[in-house]
């Protein structure tokens, strides 16, 4: 099939800019990503904070991998802030890719690139094992079944190299949600937590591979080493949320094992 005709297939977003916000959209009332114009590398969205929750217990990864560009919001992040990761980036969407220059998405570089693929075909082939990898993945219809399917998260444990951490992305008022959440727990033996947002609009799902969980204590919350006292400060309050979803976690597997 020709390119063009493979492009033709795919939403075209838009942009809304505000006084303050440069916004991408399939509809009015979907907003896939959000920047700050006076601040472009800050995450905006709450969720986008809370997916950083990964650096409690991987502060330092060595490669992070993301399915689903949007507006970069967490690409540009990880790219200005863990400066010893490399970042690859697979967007499906060529329209999307065409605006990254729009919301400040670094060019590609020995560190960091973009590459126009399938996600689920992407962590299928496994050309190469990451310690983080976030799915933020949503199209005009919302989340793709091929990123939601058992099939997908047993490929995506597989590509985590031991001890990884994978983040996702989940809209909470899906029909699906919870068997999305079930079949996460099937291919990462129920090293799950669950963080729901303020606004009950997306969850974030953090599951850890091997003994991902054991490195980090619950407790008083701290800037990690690796992330400026700038960058973290808005970062706390999800943080707080995840050493939360924790402690919870380990106190009923604390009980299944002595029951």
């Amino acid at each position: 099939m020709p390119d063009t005709a493979k492009t033709a297939q795919h939403v075209k977003p838009y942009v809304h800019e505000s006084a303050d916000t440069r916004a991408l959209h399939f509809s009015i009332h979907e907003t896939q990503s959000r920047m700050r114009i006076d601040d472009p590398h800050a995450l905006d969205l709450e969720y986008t904070r809370t997916m950083m929750g990964f650096v409690l217990f991987k502060p330092d990864p060595q490669d992070i991998a993301m399915i689903g560009l949007g507006g970069g919001s967490l690409a540009k992040f990880c790219h200005r802030h863990l400066k010893h990761s490399r970042i690859q980036v697979v967007e499906i969407n060529p329209h999307v890719i065409a605006l990254r220059d729009e919301f400040h998405v670094p060019p590609d570089s020995a560190r960091f690139g973009v590459v126009r693929g399938d996600g689920a075909r992407f962590v299928r082939r496994r050309a190469a094992r990451c310690d983080v990898l976030m799915v933020d993945g949503f199209d005009s219809d919302g989340q793709p079944s091929r990123l939601c399917s058992q099939r997908f998260y047993d490929d995506c444990a597989e590509m985590l190299q031991p001890d990884g951490i994978m983040v996702v992305n989940l809209h909470c008022g899906h029909a699906r949600f919870e068997i999305f959440v079930d079949r996460i727990r099937r291919s990462f033996d129920d090293a799950v937590l669950v963080v729901d947002g303020a606004d009950r609009g997306n969850s974030v799902v953090f599951a850890g591979k091997g003994h991902a969980f054991d490195h980090c204590r619950p407790g008083v919350v701290r800037r990690p080493r690796n992330l400026d006292k700038e960058a973290a400060e808005p970062l706390l309050g999800g943080f707080a949320q995840v050493m939360s979803a924790l402690g919870e976690w380990r106190r009923r597997h604390l009980v299944i094992r002595t029951a």
